[in-house]
């Protein structure tokens, strides 16, 4: 795990299910927006008892900063000291929501490289070059 001041660091998605699944206090948080949870898919935690946390870092449509995204994690149920774990498409957003969910007061905060799909490969696609579905994680789409 590679860190920095500003969040806990960058984190493996085989690292993410590794600490979900030994550790009951981690929970996965998808900052990703409604339309791609609906038509991109969704971590699957079912085998682990768990379900991810689902709060937008960004606004869809005009892709704004969320400005109540740490109060919409609160009433979820997400405390300090908790080990979070941050998921979007490749890994920006989520390492935004780390950053800011650190300087809020929450100290173990981590990003999920390459995130929910992954890279882009050499023909421009993703889900084929890192992330949570090209690794073969469990995931589910509507």
């Amino acid at each position: 795990m590679a860190g920095d001041q500003d969040y806990a660091g960058d984190v493996t998605v085989a690292e993410v299910w590794n600490q979900l699944s030994t550790n009951s206090d981690a929970q996965l948080i998808d900052v990703r927006t409604q339309p791609e949870w609906s038509f991109v898919g969704v971590p699957d935690l079912g085998k682990l008892g768990k379900r991810p946390v689902f709060v937008s870092w960004q606004m869809y449509p005009d892709m704004s900063v969320n400005p109540r995204f740490a109060e919409e994690l609160r009433a979820q149920g997400i405390k300090p000291g908790q080990p979070l774990y941050f998921l979007c498409r490749s890994g920006a957003r989520s390492r935004a929501a780390a950053k800011a969910m650190t300087a809020a007061g929450f100290t173990a905060c981590y990003n999920v490289a390459g995130g929910f799909e992954g890279d882009l490969d050499a023909e421009k696609h993703r889900s084929r070059l890192g992330g949570w579905k090209a690794t073969g994680l469990a995931w589910t789409q509507s």
